[in-house]
């Protein structure tokens, strides 16, 4: 939704309750605690080839976190990068999942330039620009 996005969080937990306008959500699920960026909440992306160059593994995992990325579509052979791209969450799939009511609650929130502004992977914000 341009403007406002936002993620009802309840019993559903990793997976997603509910997709739609924030009224809409809103109603639905009253008691829900609701999270607000400026930007539109999209599916995550889909990472594929060499992860991005940093000092350490789980910086190399976070580098994909600050672009949106909730998939990576090849696992890279380094065990300890295996490693952190498991603590994350992030999937090992050849797509993200889509962002609809009972799929997993993967998706970030991008403003109007295409900068991510959160990323949440399973449920769980990872990411989210200050």
């Amino acid at each position: 939704m341009p403007g406002r996005a936002a993620r009802p969080r309840g019993a559903a937990g990793a997976h997603t309750p509910a997709v739609g306008p924030l009224d809409a959500v809103r109603a639905a699920h009253p008691g829900a605690r609701v999270r607000s960026w400026p930007g539109a909440l999209r599916p995550g992306l889909t990472h594929e080839g060499e992860l991005p160059p940093a000092p350490t593994p789980r910086e190399r995992v976070h580098a994909l976190l600050l672009r949106g990325v909730t998939a990576v579509a090849t696992a890279p052979a380094d065990p300890a990068l295996r490693s952190a791209l498991d603590r994350s969450g992030l999937l090992p799939a050849r797509q993200a999942p889509p962002l609809e009511p009972g799929a997993r609650a993967d998706f970030a929130v991008f403003d109007e330039h295409g900068a991510c502004l959160a990323t949440v992977v399973a449920g769980r914000l990872l990411h989210r620009r200050a």
